[in-house]
């Protein structure tokens, strides 16, 4: 696994965090326990108070030199801690006279605990520091005076902090080894981690670029986690079987229309060609012919601006002309335009509408185009001898519904969820391009209305159209209707 991306950013990020954490817990833990041992050390000292080696000194109360030196071996032998804290009687003219350790001490020594309590008349003093030999100590000197006030010497206790820094050492040995193992598991933790979102995510990318590349039956491989991950994988694994449905609906789109387009042109060329032979000789032939030309012509048109309209619909460029219509008008004229066609195929047609008008505001082709488009899909899937129902109501002042339903095919369970996308076609052996139900839908919300579609497959299909209507409108339109049967009855 190559040191970057995701891995640099989490070794930076979080890696380095954890190391200062680590190195910050060390410094303090060592400093805590540093301060604990020479507390201890210092408490040590702080248990021999002044007052008490006073009592001991004062059993010799004179001020002879035999009685002080006295006074002082009887303490170093008495004294309970010898074998962790060295013990010096200092007399008053400032050498030491005794050592716990037994053996003399000779010339100058240096005593900064002895010289501040001296200096500053203190009843005892502290020092921390090494002494000629390079073993550091703490030292606490106690003065000691006489019951007439005379300064009669001092009790100097040293304890060793070798043997703590020694120890400290060890401790801290023994941290930084807890910090690496600590470090260590955590970095094995971490890259296991990093590389079970790492080699997934690189997996996710290569098969998005082969996605990207035309391959639509690439996949991502099982991931074993039901985590953000996984669901990612699985969206990836839709997007790809949608795309390729998708792209297969393109080309059955691409080949329809194409059969479609050819249909009439090739009527249009054939009847041309013939017309060219025949001349003005067959007045008869020339007219059936021009008929299919133009009805040819009309229908090439028709699917041409189909194809427009689904063009504007998915660019988001389909405009509507805002103008008063009445919505069952134009239903009544494109009913009426399908009745001879119904007729020459032997479907029946059952129109049933509410005489009144049904006022809004809208584009009055667009709506005609969705009428248009539902019941060509109803004559076209409908055998001879079937029925369809164009059914209309108002159930409050402000809604219009359009029912339109037929005894045809129907639409199996698992093709009805689909029938309005685009490219789609249920049943591709009845001629059609799949999208004059996507561009009728679009015209619906366009028009801040609804258009769902239910079928029973063997049964028909039924489509409704929901659309709001203007109620003050209908209202008017109805007393100017009242108005003018009035005045026809005077007359």
């Amino acid at each position: 696994m190559k040191f970057m991306g995701i891995t640099k950013r989490w070794f930076l990020n979080v890696a380095s965090i954890v190391i200062v954490i680590l190195i910050a817990v060390s410094v303090v833990l060592l400093i805590s326990l540093r301060s604990y041992y020479y507390g201890v050390a210092d408490m040590t000292l702080d248990a021999y108070s002044a007052d008490e080696i006073t009592a001991s000194f004062s059993l010799y109360g004179d001020a002879s030199s035999n009685g002080f030196e006295k006074a002082g071996r009887d303490f170093v032998e008495n004294f309970p801690h010898r074998d962790t804290t060295a013990v010096w009687i200092i007399n008053n003219q400032g050498k030491v006279i005794l050592s716990s350790s037994g053996f003399d001490i000779k010339g100058e020594v240096e005593m900064p605990d002895y010289i501040e309590a001296r200096a500053n008349q203190l009843d005892s003093a502290k020092w921390t520091g090494r002494l000629p030999s390079g073993e550091k100590i703490m030292a606490s000197t106690m003065i000691y005076n006489y019951p007439n006030g005379s300064y009669g010497g001092a009790v100097r206790l040293m304890i060793s902090l070798d043997a703590i820094d020694d120890q400290l050492i060890r401790i801290c040995f023994v941290i930084i080894f807890a910090c690496i193992g600590l470090f260590s598991l955590v970095i094995l933790s971490g890259i296991m981690f990093i590389r079970s979102i790492v080699n997934p995510v690189k997996s996710i990318g290569e098969t998005a670029k082969r996605i990207a590349g035309g391959d639509l039956e690439a996949r991502i491989d099982h991931y074993p986690y039901n985590d953000e991950i996984g669901e990612l994988c699985a969206t990836i694994n839709d997007m790809a079987t949608k795309l390729a449905a998708s792209d297969r609906m393109k080309n059955d789109f691409i080949s329809t229309i194409s059969h479609e387009l050819r249909t009439p042109l090739t009527a249009i060329k054939g009847w041309g060609e013939t017309l060219l032979q025949v001349g003005d000789s067959d007045k008869q032939m020339t007219e059936r012919g021009m008929g299919v030309i133009i009805s040819e012509a009309s229908r090439l048109n028709d699917m041409v601006e189909e194809l427009l309209d689904f063009s504007r619909m998915s660019s988001g460029r389909m405009k509507l002309k805002d103008e008063k219509i009445d919505i069952l008008a134009e239903l009544d004229e494109v009913v009426f335009a399908f009745k001879e066609r119904s007729i020459k195929e032997g479907i029946e047609v059952v129109y049933n509408v509410p005489h009144l008008p049904a006022p809004a505001k809208g584009d009055a082709s667009r709506l005609r185009q969705v009428f248009i488009n539902i019941l060509d899909n109803a004559l076209k899937y409908t055998q001879q001898g079937g029925k369809i129902i164009v059914f209309a109501e108002m159930p409050n002042p402000a809604v219009l519904i359009v029912t339109i339903s037929d005894t045809g095919a129907g639409i199996p369970p698992e093709d009805l969820p689909h029938v309005k996308e685009k490219f789609y076609k249920a049943n591709t052996t009845v001629r059609g391009s799949g999208i004059g139900l996507a561009v009728a839908d679009e015209i619906v919300k366009l028009h801040n209305g609804e258009l769902d579609v239910d079928s029973v497959l063997g049964e028909g299909t039924t489509v409704r159209i929901r659309i709001p209507i203007e109620p003050k409108e209908r209202d008017n339109s109805e007393k100017e209707g009242e108005l003018n049967s009035d005045e026809q009855k005077e007359m």
